[in-house]
């Protein structure tokens, strides 16, 4: 792997190089000082050559041995993954889990021993027999909204989820609320893996503060959606580059918001 933005600390970052999950984890930091009450909302997503967020359902195809150290790392960074039912359904989505590598960073920053999953619903259609929600090392968390389906609010919290009512107008879940809940319980630094519309639901919301996106050297061609599929901004909004790393013709990139 090799760090191509910014310029390379020495030599040695200019050739191929393992990068250790601590030097990952030192690049990929989030911003310390926030204020109070407030998140970071991190996105983390991979994209073919020519747009495809996934090739016939899933993401692993557009994926790699790098790529998914640096899913990892992002994942041992986080208070709580963020991700829509879509893709919990469509991914398979399992529970987090400690890893040692992380134990100690996790432990100085006051952060339990892996993050929260927590899952953006308005109808509740999951399936509530699996380990996600029955055998989490933390309880999952499900956001939902006003209008949610009792039956299903009492199946989530009987499975042992925490469900959480976002406020908000309307029917279903308003997404520009969800990184404040959450903050407001002390989960502060966000990742959240998509699917492409939630993501463009946060980002048409002005709440996407960080986009890091692993550009795949593959065409996919097919159906599969852009990484966001939303609403249109009125405006395009304007991101900054942060870092560039290349391994095996992958970019794996990193932008801020300006």
């Amino acid at each position: 792997m090799r760090r191509l933005f910014p310029s390379p600390l020495s030599p040695a970052d200019l050739d191929d190089r393992e990068w250790g999950l601590a030097e990952l984890a030192d690049l990929y930091a989030y911003p310390a000082g926030l204020p109070a009450g407030t998140a970071w909302l991190r996105a983390n997503m991979v994209s073919s050559l020519d747009g495809a967020a996934h090739h016939e359902g899933r993401s692993q195809p557009l994926s790699s041995a790098a790529d998914m150290r640096i899913f990892g790392t992002l994942r041992g960074l986080a208070d709580a993954v963020v991700v829509g039912a879509q893709t919990v359904r469509q991914e398979g989505y399992r529970p987090a889990r400690a890893r040692e590598v992380f134990a100690a960073r996790r432990a100085a920053l006051g952060q339990g021993p892996a993050p929260v999953i927590a899952v953006v619903s308005a109808g509740l259609d999951l399936d509530f027999s699996l380990p996600l929600f029955t055998a989490p090392l933390v309880p999952t968390i499900v956001l939902t909204g006003a209008d949610a389906p009792a039956e299903r609010v009492a199946a989530a919290r009987a499975a042992g989820a925490e469900v959480l009512v976002v406020p908000g107008e309307g029917p279903g879940v308003d997404v520009a609320r969800v990184p404040g809940l959450l903050a407001g319980r002390g989960l502060t630094r966000l990742l959240t893996e998509g699917g492409p519309r939630l993501l463009g639901q946060f980002a048409a919301a002005g709440v996407l503060d960080e986009m890091c996106l692993s550009l795949a050297p593959v065409v996919a061609t097919g159906t599969a959606p852009r990484i966001m599929a939303g609403p249109p901004l009125a405006v395009p909004e304007r991101f900054a580059l942060g870092s560039v790393l290349e391994d095996g013709g992958f970019l794996f990139t990193r932008y801020s918001r300006v």
